[in-house]
Order: C-alpha cells, then structure tokens, then sequence
C-alpha cells in the first residue's frame, strides 16, 4: 500500500464529498474486498485526481461526461453529487449531457440525464 497515495486520495474524496459518504462508501467496499477499496482510493483519487492542470469543475465534467458514453451509471449520482459541490451548475450540467448525445447517442445521454435530475431533486436544486 503506498499510504501517501491512500491519503491523498482520502483526502481528494472528502473534498469531492462529504467525509461520512467517503468512510461509508470505502468502509462497505473494504469489507468485502479491502484490497479494491484501497485500489478505488489510491489510483484515481491519489494519483489522478490529486495532480495539477484541472480544477475540480473539469474533473467533474471529464468523469461525468466518461461515465454517460460509458453508459456506466451506478457511479454518476457520486460524480454529479461531487461536481455541484466543486461549484457546476445544474445547467452546466445539461449542456454537458447534451454535448455527449453525439458521440453516445440519446439513449446514453438521456440515462444520464435522469441521474442529474434525480441527484438535483434530492438536493433540492432546480434547472
């Protein structure tokens, strides 16, 4: 385990967001697989996230719009949560799926698009 990546990322993932869902997000994977956890901490959250050239607002948009063409959606509510509270805008937001539906086409865009809609009704937040 390469503990400065492990902080560092920690320390990342609780600027993203808040350091309850951190601990209860790396606390569930660990059990399971303590291994993964450190994995899902150090790589992209450590080594990536944690170097200089983006602000957290572009690294927000690069994720969000990755994971909508990836069509991987079980992780976007985390990103999109961590993009408002890096200061986007809901309607960043949709001008970013809107920029996907070319290379993704509707079907990806709109599924991301009800996750955006789920995370800002949850908060409370609206176009």
């Amino acid at each position: 385990m390469d503990s400065n990546a492990y902080a560092k990322g920690i320390e990342m993932l609780e600027r993203m967001v808040s350091p309850e869902i951190v601990e209860q997000t790396i606390n569930k994977v660990a059990k399971f697989s303590p291994d993964f956890a450190q994995l899902i901490v150090e790589f992209p959250y450590g080594s990536i996230y944690s170097r200089p050239g983006l602000d957290m607002k572009q690294r927000a948009l690069v994720a969000i719009t990755s994971l909508i063409t990836q069509g991987a959606f079980g992780q976007l509510d985390f990103h999109v949560h961590a993009g408002l509270n890096a200061g986007l805008t809901p309607n960043e937001l949709i001008e970013a799926v809107m920029n996907c539906v070319p290379y993704t086409g509707f079907p990806k865009a709109i599924s991301g698009l009800f996750v955006i809609m789920q995370v800002l009704e949850a908060r409370g937040v609206t176009s």
